[in-house]
């Protein structure tokens, strides 16, 4: 998932610093909320540590009744896509779904790599891909999962 719309009212905050605006804070808890409606819970959502990436997280967690921590990591923000797929390696077998939330345009080319499916990828947009690999450390670049769907918050009723 990108993180939802963030505001840039306030030019004395840094890129990382940035707050969501009112779409922002309107779009997170509609993908929450489409989340628990499709039935995909994650077992873990990792999130940037960017304040608006950590407001999304926070509000889809919240919408989709998500109980566990949502676990923060630095490397995420402005991550590359191999950066996103070393966060994911780590991850133990017991996260069967997981939620990455991260930022453009590292989230747009690893759909691109891990879908073969270019696609744009607005701020609040999800991507549900789906792997046949028994380690997450088993997902690479070359290695394309299937997108299941792909929903855009301007989209959803």
């Amino acid at each position: 998932m990108r993180h939802a719309k963030s505001s840039w009212k306030d030019q004395s905050l840094s890129d990382h610093e940035r707050p969501l605006n009112k779409r922002g804070k309107r779009d997170a808890p509609r993908m929450g909320e489409l989340i628990k409606q499709k039935h995909l819970v994650p077992d873990m959502i990792i999130s940037s540590t960017a304040v608006r990436a950590r407001k999304t997280a926070e509000k889809v967690a919240q919408a989709c009744g998500y109980t566990g921590e949502v676990v923060l990591r630095q490397e995420l923000y402005h991550a590359s896509p191999g950066t996103c797929l070393a966060v994911l390696a780590r991850l133990g077998a017991d996260n069967e779904t997981v939620l990455l939330i991260a930022h453009n345009p590292g989230m747009v080319e690893l759909l691109d790599m891990l879908s073969d499916n270019p696609l744009d990828f607005p701020t609040a947009a999800l991507a549900q891909i789906t792997f046949e690999v028994d380690e997450w450390s088993d997902i690479s670049l070359g290695h394309p999962g299937c997108l299941m769907n792909f929903w855009r918050p301007r989209e959803l009723e």
